[in-house]
């Protein structure tokens, strides 16, 4: 197993929810962490403030990756300022809620930057430090149940999490024999600022269109990133984990629209 990465890792929009969850769960694995944030520059602090609390380094940059070229040079910032750099998560991204015949094509093109491009860069800058040490490392990009399932009013995005899972397959084949893995995490419906729902233990029963019928928690999903970034899972690479309490097994469009349990009953 290739363990030798520097255990240094960057997580983009780290301020709240996934991001959040994650800078934590590598912190608690012995990882300094770099932390981004958009505009809640309180958040990003909480979380370093975390990420110290076990012992681990922490550093901060915002990024406003709806100009990707610019933001992606944090992740060389936050490397040198930290020494290093084993694992990169891609987890920033934005959404949108609107036909695609009513939408601008600006609109199309900055939901893109942020969920796609920029993601892009900043693997690409992550990957060519790996390259360069020789000590290989991982890259998990944060996609969506959508990289694979369409969704009503969210046209770019769902464009955007499937360009990313087939991006992140090209670069698990191009970057294997460097050691360095790269695999995707798909969420379903998590309760985080992001999905208009408060950073809370969600309550069961409240989703009965879900095999388990409530929204996940973000830990959750961090628990899987972790395990993606760490020495364990040396032998995983071009793959995509859902996390999303089943979600995928009833299709997402249904799932959300079924008001009651009733299609247990056999």
């Amino acid at each position: 197993m290739n363990d030798l990465y520097d255990r240094v890792a960057i997580v983009t929009g780290a301020d709240s929810g996934i991001g959040k969850a994650t800078a934590v769960a590598l912190a608690e694995q012995g990882f300094d962490v770099g932390i981004t944030y958009h505009s809640d520059r309180d958040g990003a602090e909480e979380t370093a403030r975390l990420v110290r609390e076990p012992g681990q380094a922490a550093a901060i940059r915002q990024h406003d990756l709806t100009d990707p070229e610019r933001a992606a040079a944090v992740v060389d910032e936050l490397a040198g300022e930290l020494g290093g750099l084993g694992v990169l998560v891609n987890n920033a991204g934005t959404g949108s809620h609107e036909p695609l015949l009513e939408m601008g094509y600006e609109r199309w093109r900055q939901i893109l930057a942020v969920d796609l491009d920029g993601a892009f860069l900043c693997a690409q800058r992550a990957a060519r430090r790996m390259v360069g040490t020789g000590r290989g490392g991982r890259i998990v990009n944060v996609t969506s149940v959508h990289e694979e399932y369409p969704k009503m009013g969210s046209g770019p995005y769902c464009a955007a999490k499937g360009g990313l899972r087939m991006l992140s397959r090209v670069l698990a084949l191009e970057l294997a024999d460097h050691g360095i893995t790269v695999n995707t995490v798909a969420p379903g419906e998590i309760a985080t600022p992001m999905t208009g729902q408060e950073d809370l233990p969600p309550q069961r029963g409240s989703r009965p269109g879900n095999p388990i019928p409530r929204p996940g928690d973000a830990r959750e999903v961090a628990a899987v990133v972790a395990f993606l970034a760490g020495p364990t899972a040396s032998y995983v690479t071009g793959a995509t984990v859902f996390v999303d309490g089943g979600m995928t097994l009833m299709g997402p469009q249904g799932a959300s629209a079924l008001g009651s349990g009733d299609w247990r009953e056999l």
